[in-house]
Parts: C-alpha cells; sequence; structure tokens
C-alpha cells in the first residue's frame, strides 16, 4: 500500500486512530474479564457508576487511562513509522494492541478473556491470509504449536505439583501468539517470558508469599520483544550457540 502523504501526517493519523482505538481498549479491559458487554450500557465511571459526558471519552484528553490510550497511540504511530501505512503496519499494531490489553487484564484480574485470545487468533489468521497459502499455513502451524507447547508444559506442571500449573487463558494466548508468530516465535516468545517471569516475578514471591503470578504479562513482554528482535536473536542463537 502506498500513498502520496507525507510520512509524519500518516503517522499523526496512525497515532490519533491509535488513540481511539486505545479508548475503545479500555473499555474491553474493564468489562471482558466480568462478562460485560462493551456496547451496553455506556461508558460509565469504574468506580461510581456515573455515565461519561462526550468529551469525557476524548482519547488521552479525559481523565480514564489515559496512559493506555497514550499507549495504544504510540503503537499505531511506531509501526506505521516503521513499516509505513501497510499492512504490516496495521498487522503489528493489531498484534501489540491485542497484547497490551492481555498484560493489563491479566494484571488486574488474573483472566485473559477469550475475547483477547480467541479473537486475536482469527485474526492473526486473517492476516496471513494474503500471504497465501504457505502464509496461512505458517499461521496454522504457529497456533498448533503454540497452544499444544504451553498445554504439554501445563499438564506436566500439574501431575508435578499435583495443582494447576497453567491457565487455560495463556495456553490459548499462545495459539493466537504463533498465528502472528509463527512456531520459531512461539518458543522465543516461551522462553522470553520464562526468563523475564522468574527475573522479575520470583523476588516478589519470595517477599509475599502464595502471590499468583499473572504469566500472561510476562508473555506478552515475550510476544513483543520476538516481534521487534526475534529474527536477530534466533540468527545469534543460531551461529553463537549451536555453530550453523
Amino acid at each position: 500500500m502506498t500513498t502520496d502523504l507525507p510520512l509524519l501526517l500518516v503517522v499523526g493519523i496512525a497515532a490519533l486512530l491509535g488513540g481511539v482505538v486505545g479508548s475503545f481498549l479500555n473499555v474491553c479491559i474493564l468489562r471482558w474479564p466480568a462478562d460485560q458487554s462493551v456496547v451496553r450500557p455506556p461508558s460509565r465511571c469504574p468506580r461510581c457508576g456515573a455515565g461519561l459526558r462526550p468529551w469525557d471519552n476524548i482519547p488521552v484528553i479525559s481523565w480514564l487511562y489515559p496512559l493506555i490510550e497514550l499507549a495504544t497511540a504510540a503503537i499505531w504511530a511506531g509501526m506505521v513509522w516503521q513499516h509505513g501505512p501497510s499492512l504490516e503496519a496495521a498487522r503489528g499494531a493489531v498484534f501489540f494492541t491485542i497484547l497490551l490489553g492481555i498484560a493489563m487484564t491479566d494484571a488486574r484480574t488474573y483472566l485473559i478473556p477469550d475475547e483477547f485470545s480467541l479473537g486475536g487468533l482469527v485474526i492473526g489468521l486473517l492476516f496471513s491470509v494474503p500471504d497465501g497459502l504457505p502464509g496461512f499455513g505458517q499461521a496454522v502451524l504457529g497456533a498448533a504449536v503454540g497452544f499444544g507447547v504451553l498445554w504439554a508444559v501445563g499438564t506436566l506442571g500439574t501431575w508435578i505439583f499435583r495443582k494447576d500449573a497453567m491457565g487455560g487463558g495463556d495456553i490459548k494466548m499462545m495459539a493466537m501468539v504463533g498465528a502472528f508468530l509463527g512456531w520459531q516465535g512461539v518458543l522465543l516468545t516461551i522462553f522470553l517470558g520464562a526468563l523475564l517471569g522468574t527475573v522479575i516475578f520470583v523476588p516478589i514471591s519470595i517477599v509475599k508469599r502464595g502471590k499468583l503470578v499473572p504469566f500472561g504479562i510476562f508473555l506478552a513482554l515475550g510476544a513483543a520483544a520476538t516481534w521487534l528482535a526475534g529474527p536477530a536473536l534466533i540468527g545469534w542463537y543460531r551461529t553463537s550457540v549451536l555453530g550453523l
């Protein structure tokens, strides 16, 4: 896709669109874990229940979760800056928006709604369609590997520790990640997520014993890092570690 508009103008438009998406993402983060509609009732204060006026819904300017709106705006602007106004930019922007929603929801509620994971899986598969049958096949394979690997890890962990070791939301999330990143991206995401979870959360769990691990946060960070630097990391591992 090409455009005659200056790149900075296109990036600005993407940022505005991202802000609007981020405003809707706030609603999804609040309502999907509670099995509430994102359409009805209209936007309201999550604390007092008062309805929001039209100007309260303006992205960033309104008071409700402006950091999420700013982050989403930055995601969309950054993808267009890197890839131009293209399908790849849209793919990256949507993927990172879903990851942000998953991380925030898991942090708040220890839940990953199916709307993010399974809905994102469908979106990831649809984005692979323009690449033809090979691209779609890679997306399907990635989704299968993502689901299968984390399901196997969870099943083994449950058998060893005699309690649930992996949430179903994490397993379905990795199917979504596989649709976007492929099977190699799945393996790198799980490795990076486990590494980050160990480095960041183990010290916290020592201080606060029994605290649950919102693993979806670390998987989301691992998936984002894989998108941004996955090929370079895999190439380094092949040459420096495996000597291939």
